[in-house]
């Protein structure tokens, strides 16, 4: 390989992340970013009451950078519980603006026992249990996707 080649493929990957980050908002995708990087989750989008009721529940496995994000239409207290959710997932609650102000990691299974994600939630992210760790999600992480629409939203959709 000729170092023209060496050098198009390391400036690629440095690259990579930045084009990924500042990629289309498109509804089947969330963007994560923080002091950790960033990253992309392909995910279904739960926005009624129906959707949200059922989440993730009876899914026996879930592809590694896949999720569910659920999206009210308002901040308000949220709480979840794992009622039929049979993998393990972690649990990013976000406010209006997308800012990540509580994760809750490794829920439990088939475990009733409430999560709550505190007030001022109108976006939560579920993801594979132990993702957000691995990754370095936390409180302050920046969310972007098109359901996160406030004036005041930290990472918005270009319009």
């Amino acid at each position: 390989m000729g170092k023209w080649s060496v050098l198009s493929v390391v400036l690629t990957l440095v690259a990579s992340p930045l084009v990924a980050a500042e990629a289309p908002c498109r509804e089947d995708v969330v963007y994560l970013r923080g002091d950790w990087g960033n990253a992309r989750f392909s995910v279904d989008v739960a926005d009624t009451p129906d959707l949200r009721s059922q989440g993730l529940m009876f899914v026996e496995e879930m592809p590694t950078m896949s999720g569910m994000l659920f999206v009210y239409d308002r901040e308000q207290t949220v709480s979840f519980w794992m009622k039929n959710t049979l993998i393990p997932l972690d649990m990013i609650f976000a406010d209006g603006d997308g800012v990540v102000q509580r994760v809750h990691e490794n829920a439990i299974p088939v475990d009733l026992t409430s999560i709550p994600g505190g007030r001022d939630i109108q976006f939560v992210l579920e993801i594979n249990g132990g993702m957000a760790d691995r990754l370095g999600i936390d409180e302050g992480t920046e969310m972007r996707h098109p359901a996160i629409t406030a004036d005041t939203a930290v990472w918005a959709c270009a319009s």
